[in-house]
């Protein structure tokens, strides 16, 4: 099943004929054993294309210099970026569906101007495979440039220098590793190269810091970290360690008010902590934010008075504004389950913070936050035309899991809803990334067809801290696993859910999730949904020239070089422990051009069920021969698979569609 091109992409052109053959059979059985949803997939379709959220990010207040939003565009199906004077006078950038225009596939990230206002990149994938490459808008002349024609990295992967004289920008090498950072003139000129990574299990970001000063080069694996600084005024030099890369220490380095800062899990806290440095020596002032166990930092954002840490307490998000005297102001929400984005290319002389905030029944609202007193105002809200957040409940619960540990589950319901419903059941656990509890007009959708849906909050992620990671990876990944089904079965306890009417959903590694809780479980899932699956850990984690494998041996273990990490990952991949069983209805999807998650990992998968699989349930591949580990970030593209998923999900727990018929199709 496994097939690597010597060069260029994969396509159903280039793949080797028995191999094209099967997946065209399986797209083909794909479609017949899906075929019969198209009616629920339509109506499905049509009332989330009909109730998309209106309305896009208002330019923030008035300040010097220019402030970049996006405007809305026909249709909403993609951004429109502008900029906006302290005038109010408004320039139209350039409209992102034109750039889309002729490609299958288009996916952008990174946009940002340049420190002078000239110039706007960003990185752009116009073929699915993750590599992108990286155009330049000449804001005065409306010239847009390709200045890296290919294999650049998009996820932290540019930054202006301080002068806006040069772009910082990595590269990724065959193995679709983030591996050296190069210096390109924006004036024109060939890319020199600044820095190489030699170490396949580091990943590289670069951005300038928010005082301008420094571009920071920040090179992290899970479990040690450098950050290499290039000064404002020397960008042609090569960047400095703040400290050497030491395994068990991370950090990250911003700068503030004259200073350095590091946070950091040095010394013990997992937590981390916030160190104050000289911005010459490198050298350590002062503790700033001492190691809270269990309120995690999560995210710093500097501005010239104020010092912003977003952190974590009891779960959820609040924002901490520290004045220059080492004054705090706390700002919170009083609502069960809610999320927080600091909104990014944000003034640093501002007066006022841009947030987003949103929660499962609170459409995305942008929020100005004053940053001298931290007073709220809401700017805009992206908003369901008839949408009303008060027919929802949503509640933060909490299940028991069989060694004692409380595991959070935040509920979506409708409000008028009682007794047992069917329940979609989503969650991640890995890497410590947390699920938050965002906003997500598909959801509001498919409870409105008579689901709930619940978030399960499992170990492996940041929810609840280091100490929730820890005990989500490595020999106690089964715990991820564990939590899932406890989550479940909480909800069957407690009267939410209905018996034998719960659907598990997962993405990537939420997929490993809740195809390992399938095999642990398979009685106790009406049905389960797999994007993009990561099942087949054993035979991904042997593979030394996998993109991902060295870096993330930290959080899985090396079944290679360690027995006993061969002994439990055997003992936990799904593909691996497939058993005879009477499996749920299961659909896994796959992008031909997937680096990160190959589709031969679920097509081992699907193939496994049905050769071991008692009930005859099916289990189906929809392979999308365009595609990488994301679709196109298209709204309808997004629309469409949601479609099928909660048709399939309806099918599965025996829900009619549209509400209120009789019978289930």
């Amino acid at each position: 099943m496994r097939f690597i091109p010597a060069s260029g992409t994969r396509t159903l052109d280039t793949l080797p004929y028995r191999l094209r053959d099967h997946l065209l059979a399986e797209m083909r059985y794909a479609r017949e054993v899906l075929q019969p949803l198209d009616p629920n997939v339509r109506w499905f379709l049509d009332r989330l294309t009909a109730g998309a959220p209106q309305g896009r990010e208002p330019a923030p207040d008035a300040c010097e210099g220019w402030r970049y939003h996006v405007l809305p565009s026909e249709g909403g199906a993609r951004p429109v970026f502008a900029r906006t004077d302290a005038g109010g006078r408004t320039q139209r950038l350039f409209d992102e569906a034109a750039r889309a225009e002729g490609h299958a596939y288009y996916r952008a990230t990174d946009h940002q101007p340049s420190p002078d206002d000239r110039y706007f990149a960003w990185a752009e994938d116009v073929v699915g495979d993750d590599r992108h490459r990286i155009c330049l808008l000449d804001i005065g002349s409306g010239v847009i440039r390709t200045v890296v024609q290919s294999d650049a990295f998009g996820y932290g992967g540019l930054a202006f220098s301080p002068s806006s004289r040069y772009l910082f920008w990595i590269w990724r090498d065959a193995h679709s590793r983030p591996t050296r950072l190069y210096r390109s003139p924006v004036e024109g000129g060939r890319p020199v190269l600044v820095y190489e990574e030699r170490d396949p299990a580091i990943f590289m970001r670069v951005a300038r810091t928010a005082a301008g000063g420094f571009v920071a080069l920040t090179l992290a694996g899970p479990d040690m970290g450098e950050v290499r600084l290039i000064a404002a005024g020397a960008e042609t030099r090569p960047p400095r360690p703040v400290r050497p890369r030491c395994r068990g220490v991370r950090y990250e380095v911003e700068e503030w008010n004259g200073a350095l800062l590091m946070l950091t899990d040095a010394d013990g806290a997992a937590d981390r902590k916030l160190l104050r440095l000289d911005p010459a020596t490198f050298l350590p002032r002062d503790e700033l934010v001492p190691h809270r166990p269990g309120v995690p930092i999560v995210a710093l954002r500097p501005f010239a008075e104020t010092l912003v840490r977003l952190e974590r307490a009891h779960g959820l998000h609040r924002l901490v504004l520290m004045h220059a005297d080492g004054r705090e102001t706390r700002v919170g929400f009083d609502e069960p389950a809610y999320c927080i984005e600091i909104a990014a290319a944000q003034s640093y002389g501002a007066g006022r913070m841009r947030i987003l905030h949103q929660g499962p029944a609170s459409p995305p609202r942008w929020i100005d936050v004053d940053l001298a007193d931290g007073r709220c105002r809401v700017a805009g809200q992206a908003m369901p035309p008839g949408f009303d957040p008060a027919a929802y409940c949503v509640e933060r619960i909490e299940a028991r899991a069989p060694d004692g540990q409380t595991v959070p589950l935040t509920v979506l319901s409708r409000r008028d809803a009682s007794g047992p419903q069917p329940v979609l059941l989503t969650g991640y656990g890995a890497y410590g990334i947390a699920r938050e509890p965002d906003f997500s007009w598909p959801a509001a959708v498919l409870v409105e067809a008579g689901f709930r849906y619940a978030i399960a909050h499992v170990r492996g992620g940041s929810e609840k801290g280091a100490r929730w990671y820890r005990e989500g990876c490595r020999a106690h990944k089964r715990h991820s696993m564990t939590d899932f089904i406890a989550c479940a079965q909480h909800l069957v306890r407690i009267g939410y859910a209905a018996p034998g009417r719960i659907v598990a959903h997962g993405v990537s590694a939420g997929g490993l999730l809740v195809c390992g809780a399938m095999n642990m479980a398979p009685q106790l899932w009406a049905g389960v949904i797999a994007q993009v699956p990561f099942v087949d850990m054993l035979n991904t984690m042997s593979d030394a020239d996998h993109p991902l494998v060295p870096l993330l041996r930290p959080d899985w273990g090396d079944p290679l070089a360690d027995p006993e990490a061969y002994d439990w990952i055997a003992g936990l991949s799904p593909y691996e422990n497939v058993g005879r069983a009477d499996y749920p209805p299961l659909l896994c999807t796959a992008g031909l051009k997937d680096d990160r998650v190959p589709y031969w990992e679920p097509a081992k998968l699907v193939a496994n069920i049905r050769r071991l699989g008692t009930g005859g349930a099916p289990a189906v591949l929809v392979l999308n021969p365009d595609s990488g580990h994301q679709e196109s970030d298209e709204q309808r593209r997004a629309f469409e698979q949601a479609a099928l998923f909660w048709a399939f999900a309806c099918r599965c727990a025996g829900v009619p569609v549209p509400p209120g018929r009789a019978d289930p199709p």
